[in-house]
Order: C-alpha cells, then sequence, then structure tokens
C-alpha cells in the first residue's frame, strides 16, 4: 500500500540505503535548511530513521516488534551541507531491552585549512538507544508534573485549524522564512503576539513559547501538503520554534545595538543563526503509525551569554500525554557565518503566509 503524499515526501528526505555493513548513505534536502545548512532537527530525523534501518536491516530478528530510538544525543561538530552524506554504525550493545549505538554522518570538507579540501570528515557524531515496543515492560505510575505556568487558555484545535484563531490563540506565520525555510513545512499557532507583548514586553516572550503545530510538508509542487507528526518527524519538531528564534533575534539585537529596542521597526532582526551544538531527545510515547494532525511543543530558555543558549522543549499530543522531551545548546551567531561560501535558495511567499520553493 503506498504512503500518503505528505508522508512519502518526508520519508524520501530521510531516505537511508544500505551501502555495505554497517555503512549507510543519505542525501540531505536543500528545502530542509536554514540558509545553506540542512536544519539540526532534520538531520536528527535522518539519524533516527538511520538507528530503525540498521536494526531492520542488521539485526532483524532482536524482537518480535521493531527497535526504535528511545533516546538521542547528538554533536553538530560542523555545518553539514546539502548533498550526500555518508553514514556508520558502530553496534556499542545489542541487548533484549535496550540496544546503544555510535553514528557518524560523514561529508567531503570544504575547508582548505584543516583539511585537504574534498575528504570526509565527521560533521555529527552520537550515540542512539533503541528499544522494541514489545520489549517495554514494567510499571507506570503517575507524577505530579504538569505545564507551569499553563498555557494561556483552553484551545478547539478544530476552530483554530478552520479560522485560524480561536481564544487567546492564532496562526503564526513563520518569521524570516526565506532564510529558515525548513519552518515553511510547518503550520504553527501561539497566543497571539499582540497580547504577549502587552503583557510581558521587551522581548521577554523569548523565555517561553507554546505553540501547537500542525505538519504540512511542501510538495514537489512547492504548495503544501496535508501532513501528519509521526515518530520519523520528532527529531524535527522538537529543533523547529521560529517564535522562539524571533524572541531570540529581539534581545540579540538589543543586546548588539542598545537603541534597537526602541526602534522596532529599524532593528536589524533576522541577522542571526543559531546552530546547534549538542541536541538531546528522550521519546516518551509512540505515535500512532497513521499519525497525528496536532502537537503542542512549550520551548524554553534560561539564559543567552556569551553568545551561547540553552532551549528546553516539552512536546505533548492533544491528550497531554508527553511524546518527547529535548535539551539543546546552541550558539547565537551572524546569519553570515552560515552562508559563507554557500548559495541561499529563495523561498517565495503569499499573501497568507504560506512558502514557496
Amino acid at each position: 500500500m503506498p504512503l500518503p503524499a505528505h508522508t512519502q515526501v518526508f520519508e524520501d528526505a530521510i531516505t537511508i540505503t544500505p551501502v555495505s555493513s554497517h555503512v549507510y548513505s543519505a542525501y540531505l534536502r536543500d528545502e530542509w535548511c536554514i540558509g545553506a545548512v540542512p536544519h539540526g532537527g532534520y538531520t536528527t530525523s535522518v539519524l533516527a530513521k538511520l538507528a530503525k534501518t540498521h536494526f531492520a536491516h542488521t539485526h532483524p530478528n532482536l524482537s518480535t516488534s521493531p527497535a526504535t530510538p528511545i533516546s538521542i544525543q547528538l554533536s553538530f561538530l560542523r555545518r553539514t551541507d546539502v548533498g550526500p552524506a555518508l553514514l556508520t554504525v558502530e553496534d556499542m550493545k545489542i541487548g533484549a531491552r535496550t540496544s546503544t549505538i555510535h553514528v557518524l554522518l560523514k561529508q567531503r570538507s570544504k575547508s582548505k585549512f584543516k583539511k585537504e579540501e574534498g575528504e570526509e570528515e565527521v560533521k555529527v557524531a552520537g550515540y542512539i538507544t533503541l528499544s522494541p515496543a514489545a520489549a517495554e515492560t514494567g510499571i507506570t505510575a503517575q507524577t505530579s508534573w504538569a505545564l507551569y505556568p499553563p498555557p494561556p487558555g483552553p484551545v478547539n484545535l478544530r476552530a483554530l485549524a478552520s479560522t485560524g484563531r480561536d481564544g487567546a490563540w492564532v496562526r503564526i506565520p513563520a518569521p524570516f522564512v526565506q532564510f529558515r525555510r525548513a519552518a515553511a513545512n510547518v503550520e504553527f499557532y501561539g497566543p497571539d503576539p499582540a497580547r504577549l507583548e502587552a503583557e510581558a514586553g521587551d522581548g521577554r516572550r523569548a523565555i517561553m513559547v507554546d505553540q501547537w503545530a500542525r505538519f504540512r510538508p511542501l510538495g514537489p509542487d512547492g504548495k503544501p501538503l496535508e501532513g501528519c507528526w509521526t515518530d520519523d518527524t520528532i527529531g524535527f519538531l522538537v529543533d523547529m520554534f521560529p517564535m522562539m528564534l524571533d524572541g531570540f533575534d529581539v534581545i540579540s539585537s538589543a543586546a548588539q545595538d542598545p537603541n534597537a529596542a526602541a526602534q522596532k521597526g529599524n532593528s536589524p532582526r533576522g541577522t542571526f543563526w543559531y546552530p546547534t551544538v549538542t541536541l538531546n531527545v528522550d521519546y516518551k510515547k509512540r505515535l500512532p503509525v497513521e499519525g497525528v494532525e496536532w502537537l503542542y511543543s512549550r520551548v524554553q530558555t534560561k539564559a543567552v551569554k556569551d553568545g551561547r543558549t540553552d532551549i528546553d522543549v516539552t512536546v505533548l499530543d492533544e491528550s497531554g500525554d508527553i511524546v518527547a522531551l529535548s535539551t539543546q545548546v546552541g550558539l547565537v551567531v551572524s546569519a553570515s557565518r552560515n552562508l559563507a561560501g554557500r548559495d541561499l535558495k529563495k523561498v517565495k511567499v503569499d499573501a497568507q503566509g504560506k512558502a514557496n520553493l
């Protein structure tokens, strides 16, 4: 049975092809980039798919159910590139309940200083722990944890999808999608920015962001498809928070130019790049095979200091169950660092805020 078009678009973008024992290949796609660099969350999804493919290909009889990631720890060592990538896997521990592998994503070097140009170098390295669903048995206990502060008011997601507004929640086009075009594959809804500005002011909304999101990958014709969130997309979602980055733009611009806060219309927002240094994902709940339409994320940061940020993401489904937890360390640098020596493909944005490549 063929996959739905929206699922096939993302599956094609994270396709893993076996090359030899413990060696695989992938092709990082331009439409999943920030500037000229493949988006870190997209790259995380590629490596999560690598882990699943490796176990299906190399350890097919490990369990009665497929092994899937339950934990990922990645270090982004260098800028990745659009194009082919060589992926290698080292089995660190293979077990009935949990297995851990060491993964490397390699691409040809474009540096003329540290390596011979064209020589392969490691761009991303990390560890992935997997477990078959059939092997995950044990106690389940409720805790007293809850989101605090609670999200701003109840929301009818059906009404939100239909009209773009419900209660305190509104559709928010991703800012600077020409540069952050990976965000063109998602519809975002959050508390009304005007209300947040009135309540917090001075860019304090960058400290915490609440968002509901629908997956809308761009099809071959550049138009968004009706998509669903699946386990394969979680790595992408935990690194997808354009409203938080817009808040970072505000405070980064103000820090760079003390007069920027008073010149909101003229501040140099959108001139920054926030590359991921390390990213961790804890998968708490497997999604249905057919996926879900909506997922909620709360994104928080505690400090932006010396050009370095911390980011904490909690992902919930409609029932309030935790789907995934993620933490990352990121940098705040000039967008020119992203584009150095590379071309930026343009994205066209229509009057409704939808982007077409």
